[in-house]
């Protein structure tokens, strides 16, 4: 489902992937972990289109990404991938069913259709009684399964994680990685998750650890 074949990225001197190389199967959580500063965000940057490597390739379904062209770099991000922030992101004027449904509002799907999937989503991830409260009402966990239902709402082949638990208490972290886990089989979406946390590391499929430029187990 996604493939990375030789990414490399420089700032200036410092020379953060020198020829990285991966493969996700869909339904496989995949947690890149390595020492802070070893390009572990730029990565995932490059994975969402967000960057464009100096050097290799980014293939989503087998095909690779045009990081020459910015507008459908952005229509492909908003069709194709979801995204599982540390801070949440929830808009705090909307209630959450309305946050849920925002990225489907942003492909032009019609009000009934936003607000049967969102809640579908809301389900899935143990919320279906909340989604008329507003995000401030909610826990720290119950703010980031949210978050986990809106990223995968529009059925993105690609989940982007960047330390999911890292603003969560252990008791939190520990349900949010359970919701994280069945939420992405379900959707038989690829997904790859940069954090610090050996915990959270350890819940995943794999494990790679990002050091000198480069992916290994």
């Amino acid at each position: 489902m996604l493939r990375l074949r030789g990414l490399e990225k420089s700032f200036g001197a410092a020379r953060l992937l020198a020829g990285a190389d991966l493969e996700v199967a869909a339904g496989e959580w995949v947690a890149i972990v390595g020492e802070s500063g070893s390009g572990k965000s730029t990565l995932l940057n490059l994975v969402a289109g967000l960057d464009r490597p100096d050097a290799g390739e980014v293939l989503l379904e087998g095909r690779a990404l045009d990081f020459r062209d910015d507008d459908a770099l952005a229509l492909w991000r908003r069709k194709h991938v979801g995204f599982v922030f540390q801070a949440f992101h929830l808009l705090p004027y909307l209630t959450v069913a309305e946050n849920v449904a925002l990225p489907l509002a942003l492909l032009g799907h019609a009000k009934g259709e936003r607000e049967a999937r969102a809640l579908a989503a809301l389900e899935s991830v143990g919320l279906a009684t909340f989604g008329e409260r507003r995000p401030a009402t909610l826990s720290g966990g119950e703010m980031q399964r949210a978050a986990i239902a809106r990223a995968l709402v529009h059925r993105p082949s690609l989940l982007l994680a960047d330390e999911p638990t890292g603003n969560l208490d252990a008791a939190n972290a520990a349900g949010v990685l359970d919701c994280l886990a069945a939420a992405v089989k379900e959707a038989r979406a690829s997904a790859l998750m940069v954090t610090h946390s050996p915990v959270a590391a350890a819940r995943a499929d794999r494990v790679l650890r990002l050091s000198g430029g480069r992916l290994a187990p």
